[in-house]
This record gives C-alpha cells, sequence and structure tokens, in this order.
C-alpha cells in the first residue's frame, strides 16, 4: 500500500470514528481494511414513554476498501461482498426505516470499466413494500494519486467528505 493511500485510509478511518463504530479488518481477498457501522433510534410519544405515536431505527454500513488499481472484476467482487455482509446486518421490521450499505474504495489507479461499473450500480430494495423500510447501496471511489472523486448517483453525498479528507492530507488535484 502506497503510503499517501495508507494516510487517507487513516484519515477516513479517524473521520467515520466520530460517529460511526469502526472494526479494523484485514481480509486479503477482497482488499477489505476497515467496517463502520452508525445505529440511531428515534421515538415520539406523547407526554409519557409508554403513549409512543412511532419509533423509527436507521442503520448505515460502510465497507472500506483500499487497492492498488480497482478494476470492474475487483469492483464487482468488492460490491458483491458488502452488499452480502451488508444484508446480513440488516434486520427489516415495523420500525425498521431506513439502511444504507456503502462500498468505499481507496485506490491509486482505477479503469474505466470500473468507474463505468461504479457509476451506474444501482442497488435498492424495500421490505414488505417499504412499509419495514428499505435498503440503498451507495458507491464512492478516492483516486490517491490525482483526487478524482468518482460515485454512484446515491453516493453523490460522500463526495465534499473525500474531498475535504484528500485536501486535509495535503493532496492536491492535478
Amino acid at each position: 500500500m502506497t503510503e499517501f493511500r495508507e494516510e487517507m485510509l487513516e484519515n477516513i478511518i479517524a473521520g467515520y470514528s466520530a460517529y460511526f463504530d469502526v472494526e479494523r479488518i484485514e481480509d486479503k481477498s477482497v482488499s477489505l481494511k476497515a467496517i463502520c457501522s452508525f445505529h440511531v433510534h428515534s421515538e415520539k410519544y406523547v407526554l409519557v414513554k409508554s403513549a409512543k405515536l412511532w419509533d423509527a431505527d436507521a442503520n448505515e454500513y460502510v465497507y472500506l476498501f483500499s487497492v492498488p488499481k480497482l478494476t470492474q472484476e475487483i469492483f464487482e467482487k468488492c460490491r458483491e461482498y458488502a452488499y452480502g455482509k451488508g444484508m446480513a446486518c440488516i434486520e427489516p421490521g415495523p420500525n425498521h426505516m431506513y439502511s444504507y450499505i456503502t462500498a468505499l474504495f481507496l485506490c491509486d489507479e482505477y479503469t474505466k470499466e470500473a468507474e463505468m461499473a461504479l457509476k451506474k450500480c444501482r442497488i435498492y430494495k424495500n421490505f414488505k413494500l417499504s412499509l419495514h423500510g428499505w435498503m440503498e447501496f451507495h458507491t464512492a471511489l478516492l483516486g490517491c494519486t490525482d483526487g478524482s472523486i468518482v460515485t454512484n448517483h446515491a453516493g453523490r453525498e460522500m463526495k465534499k467528505m473525500l474531498k475535504n479528507s484528500y485536501e486535509k492530507k495535503g493532496g492536491k488535484k492535478r
């Protein structure tokens, strides 16, 4: 792993650790470096807690991958890994509102095919016609050599965070 990519990994993990539970993992089969998970429970009640109007659970699972060169084959393998593990964590039910599963890639370079596959990734699932919530799959990529950021439509809100992390570590766009 290049030194700058390692620094970016540490910077992103530090950013997530403020709100997420971070579990460092070394799974070389899919270049997984960390899993970040976030859970929130909200409820509204009238006067006393026993008079509950509603409650809702929201979850987010971020799978952080680090590879020297992202190819379409590696992207698809990591996407399936993140989707499978993320879906296993989701417990749909009357209180489940939504869950986001995110595959975040740090790489030195990437192929055009991998970029297109990442951009076109659209995975969405609802549970019991959304009565038991929904799941949305986000993808994002940070090219550590040039600061390029690529996301799918669902992951577009990650651009600002990745750009700030890159610039904070001294990376400059070419």
